[in-house]
């Protein structure tokens, strides 16, 4: 399994967001309410859009998970949507710096984390987010945080097993229009 890094290529993007990240979206939205996507919008458009905007900020990063290429070696490869191998899961962060007012250290967050079902079980997810805590080192961050839905029970037992724990709670409430 070979880690390459998605850069603001639109080609890259694209293959990356009809490759795997609608098919995360769509499992998402099956699994867990308040997840589903939006019917009157080009889904590949507007995520390429966003996605090459997040691309060029400066501490956010996605990394892909391809199988099936062999090992060249390179400290930081690049995603290219020509590559053989199978796109097998991938993983975003983001460095969250800590506002100098607060006496908490710089942590990474971990965005998205997705596996494709045929790869569950392999150890993957265990690269993915060894993945995000190199990352995390990389940049001086003292800790990784993630949010997860509470009705996403197996997502939540992935990132326990890993020894995440809750240390915050976001509620939320519907507001109603006049």
């Amino acid at each position: 399994m070979e880690f390459r890094r998605l850069r603001p290529d639109e080609a890259a993007v694209r293959h990356y967001v009809e490759e795997l990240w609608l098919p995360y979206r769509r499992e998402l939205e099956s699994i867990v309410e308040g997840h589903a996507l939006a019917a009157d919008v080009d889904l590949v458009a507007a995520e390429v859009a966003y996605r090459l905007k997040r691309l060029a900020a400066d501490g956010h990063r996605t990394w892909i998970a391809v199988d099936g290429l062999d090992a060249d070696g390179s400290t930081d490869p690049v995603f290219r949507p020509d590559s053989d191998g199978d796109l097998a899961g991938f993983v975003t962060t983001d460095v969250d710096e800590s506002p100098a007012v607060f006496d908490r250290p710089d942590r990474l967050t971990v965005g998205d984390l997705y596996v494709r079902e045929s790869y569950r079980g392999t150890g993957l997810v265990d690269a993915l987010l060894e993945r995000a805590v190199e990352r995390a080192r990389a940049v001086g961050c003292e800790a990784l945080s993630l949010e997860v839905d509470v009705d996403n029970e197996r997502a939540i037992a992935v990132y326990e097993r890993h020894g995440f724990e809750t240390d915050r709670r976001r509620l939320s409430l519907t507001v109603e229009g006049d």
